[in-house]
């Protein structure tokens, strides 16, 4: 099957097309076409090592010191179940499914073997396979954190970074469950974020945001870059600040996927796709995650 590789770490350019043998799907597991994997900041991380401080020797640690011990990035797919393990019940041949895959990546590839019991679980009805693999990665991560929050209805949360594929979620969540939100972006994301839900919107370079006087249930640093003194100091007594730039990573689990397809088919989220890409112009694609300039969701197409 042709897969996107990667077999020493630097730069976009490092991503290339290859040939490696079809996954063999054990009992336990199911084997997916993948029609649409998200390329996201956690395969930027792998690729390029780009992490703040401890985190890079975790990375070199976990996936390989000199070089990447697997070599098929992507952490979030789309697509439709081509054979089951003989104890596999849950899902049949056809299947409409999507998941993630945590440290075990492999989703930048035309198929992928994954446990049934896994993160993995029908795609919402309406659903096509670009926005249900922009779904996972931000979603579950969003929900992981702002279950830490135990935020209540009309408590106002800062979501900094709120355009990303975390941002717009978390924004879309916690609207969901009552909270006065207010997204924190550049200007010109400032619409996507009103359409999304936030009651407020601020500049992240702007004297507004500087003075903002706000007192927060919650800061939400979806991007992990605001600095942790800045956060706190906006809070009220009891807030907390949470972010996605430590080293908490995200559970991902069935029923949070199960969840996020039942709220997109009932309209209450929606899936952010800002680009699409083949997977022959992933090496574009990842040139695009490195401006950091993306709304929502980068989503590659295999096939």
């Amino acid at each position: 099957m042709k897969a996107i590789m990667y077999t020493r770490y630097g730069g976009p350019e490092v991503l290339h097309i290859g040939q490696v043998p079809d996954p063999q799907p054990r009992a336990d597991e199911i084997l997916v076409d993948i029609k649409a994997a998200a390329a996201n900041s956690a395969d930027v991380r792998l690729r390029s090592l780009d992490a703040p401080g401890l985190l890079k020797p975790i990375i070199r640690l976990m996936n390989g010191w000199n070089k990447p011990r697997n070599p098929i990035l992507g952490n979030v797919y789309a697509g439709v179940v081509d054979s089951v393990g003989p104890s596999v019940s849950e899902f049949k041949p056809g299947d409409r499914v999507y998941g993630s895959t945590g440290m075990k990546i492999g989703a930048y590839a035309e198929k992928i073997a994954v446990k049934a019991s896994g993160s993995v679980a029908l795609m919402p009805e309406n659903a096509g396979f670009e926005e249900a693999a922009a779904l996972p990665f931000g979603g579950q991560t969003a929900l992981y954190f702002l279950r830490k929050a135990g935020i209540q209805a009309g408590d106002p949360v800062m979501v900094y970074g709120a355009s990303g594929a975390v941002g717009t979620m978390a924004t879309q969540l916690l609207k969901m469950h009552g909270a006065v939100v207010i997204g924190v972006s550049s200007a010109a994301n400032h619409e996507l974020l009103r359409s999304l839900g936030a009651d407020h919107v601020l500049d992240y370079t702007s004297e507004a945001f500087e003075w903002d006087a706000t007192r927060y249930a919650l800061v939400f640093d979806c991007v992990g870059v605001l600095p942790a003194k800045k956060a706190k100091a906006r809070l009220r007594p009891g807030g907390k600040v949470l972010t996605v730039g430590g080293l908490d990573v995200a559970a991902e689990t069935k029923s949070d996927l199960q969840d996020l397809s039942k709220w997109f088919d009932a309209g209450q989220i929606t899936a952010v796709v800002d680009r699409v890409y083949p997977m022959d112009e992933v090496v574009e694609a990842h040139r695009y995650l490195d401006t950091k300039r993306k709304r929502g969701s980068v989503i590659l197409t295999i096939d």
